[in-house]
């Protein structure tokens, strides 16, 4: 099997502080649906962790039992690609624990790259970003869900990617579709963004 080429960028994706559709700043549910499938999207493009942020002690407990299931119940015979998709899946209470972790195991911070789907001034485009992918150096791509992150998180980050435009003026990608389409971008084989 060939070893994962991206293991020094990781991904996050953000449950709090997140917005809801009124604006108001919330803690969101975490879906299995999105924890299974990023899980292999992670994995197809050699991220090193998915982070599965939330600080619901009861969501930290779902997302565990889920990725146990796999990767040492019945589910890890089942599927034993399954079981590969999740052996990098982690669930942490917060963006800055994933932070700490990280500049621990690597010894200096990593990047943090935000996304959304709202365009703000100075945003890294593809290839800006893409270019940056070549060094060694550590980097954490944050997703958020709901109405997106909290601007704080997004004041703090040193990037904030360019978003995804369609062509429709309909803007209102699931998360997991968009880090599909933005690991593309960034980490796959096909044309240079």
């Amino acid at each position: 099997m060939e070893e994962a080429r991206y293991s020094n960028i990781h991904l996050a994706l953000v449950h709090f502080p997140v917005y809801n559709k009124p604006g108001d700043v919330v803690v969101s549910s975490v879906t299995t649906l999105d924890v299974h499938d990023i899980s292999r999207v992670c994995r197809t493009f050699g991220v090193g962790t998915f982070y599965v942020v939330t600080p619901l002690e009861t969501q930290q407990k779902l997302v565990e039992r889920l990725v146990g299931h796999w990767l040492k119940g019945h589910g890890a015979e089942y599927n034993p690609t399954r079981k590969e998709a999740l052996q990098s899946t982690r669930v942490i209470k917060s963006l800055e624990d994933v932070v700490a972790e990280m500049t621990e195991q690597y010894g200096k911070n990593p990047r943090v790259v935000v996304t959304g789907a709202k365009q703000v001034p100075n945003s890294i485009g593809f290839s800006d970003l893409k270019k940056q992918l070549c060094d060694e150096d550590p980097m954490l791509l944050v997703f958020g869900t709901g109405w997106g992150l909290e601007k704080n998180l997004i004041l703090k980050a040193d990037y904030v990617l360019e978003p995804i435009e369609g062509n429709s003026g309909f803007n209102h990608l699931p998360v997991r579709g968009a880090i599909a389409i933005i690991l593309d971008r960034l980490l796959g084989r096909g044309r240079s963004w």
